[in-house]
């Protein structure tokens, strides 16, 4: 495995920012399809966590095979915080999505996923070709149509959890470029230790349990039973952390031998790619709202590949 994953490392070098970006923005999406697949019983904390787990081991173990340089402090605090505040970003997410109504939420948190490092890289890069600012405009407006589905009324606290979260995502993103100058891996592996980290913290204060409230699992006094969720969540977890690894790998790479602008933003199209293998697996149809996302997100990679 770690062999395999090293190969790979070594092919992606190979592809320009936009491929990366894209190699990304696929695992990203199958991650996502992962993980809603296990989130479907078991909760979701849990199987991000038995990623991450799993995930830092492996990173260790081609740290320490791979005998790479440990970086400087500053880009390993860097990575690390990105990974943390990452975790924390992604529970004040779940926590948004499970207030109501989601596609507002979820489409503000894209957006601002995507926006932040663009900003950023507008402020510390300069800015790009018309062409490419073209692209990038096209890549906010697909991401804004693929995660929009309009339904009832959003709280505003959900929103803005969903601002924070999205900000949060976005500066992990920007981290992880930052990181990326003491060494790829080590990038990768001291995010992967503050999303550990922050993870712990998650769940040492909110454990999730399982609600066991049909007929079988009630005692004779008829009250449903509660007990930790153990069974078999790992699995999809594992997929899910293994693919989300491989959509880090991507995008650094990317970011560090490009624009973090464009990286950024052809990896935030992840959802399409989500869409898509629940199209062709769980033949769930997207929406023509969608389907117009995913055809201005390839207009948006062909003009940020001229």
């Amino acid at each position: 495995m770690v062999l395999a994953a090293v190969a790979l490392a070594g092919s992606l070098v190979s592809f320009n920012s936009v491929g990366l970006g894209l190699v990304a923005a696929s695992t990203w999406g199958g991650s996502d399809f992962a993980g809603g697949l296990g989130a479907r019983r078991s909760p979701a904390l849990l199987l991000v966590a038995s990623g991450h787990v799993v995930t830092l081991i492996v990173l260790m173990m081609m740290c320490w095979l791979g005998h790479a340089p440990f970086p400087h402090s500053v880009e390993f605090i860097e990575g690390a915080f990105g990974g943390l505040e990452g975790s924390l970003a992604l529970a004040l997410f779940y926590r948004a999505l499970a207030m109501g109504a989601m596609g507002l939420t979820a489409a503000l948190t894209g957006l601002l996923t995507a926006l932040v490092p663009v900003l950023f890289a507008l402020w510390s890069e300069g800015f790009p070709s018309p062409v490419a600012a073209g692209g990038l405009l096209l890549g906010l407006l697909a991401i804004l149509l693929i995660a929009y589905s309009p339904g009832h009324s959003t709280p505003p606290v959900a929103l803005g959890l969903g601002a924070i979260s999205g900000v949060g995502f976005g500066l992990q993103l920007i981290l992880l470029k930052l990181a990326a100058t003491g060494g790829v891996l080590w990038a990768l592996t001291s995010a992967r230790i503050g999303g550990v980290l922050g993870m712990g913290a998650i769940l040492a204060f909110a454990w999730p349990r399982r609600d066991l409230s049909d007929g079988q699992s009630r005692g004779k006094s008829g009250n449903a039973l509660t007990e930790p969720v153990w069974s078999g969540f790992w699995r999809l977890g594992i997929i899910a952390g293994g693919l989300d690894t491989i959509g880090n790998l991507g995008y650094t790479l990317a970011a560090h031998t490009g624009r973090l602008d464009v990286a950024a933003m052809v990896s935030s199209l992840y959802p399409g790619f989500t869409i898509l293998l629940a199209a062709v697996i769980l033949r769930e149809r997207p929406s023509r709202r969608q389907t117009l996302g995913m055809a201005v997100a390839l207009a948006s990679v062909v003009l940020l590949s001229l």
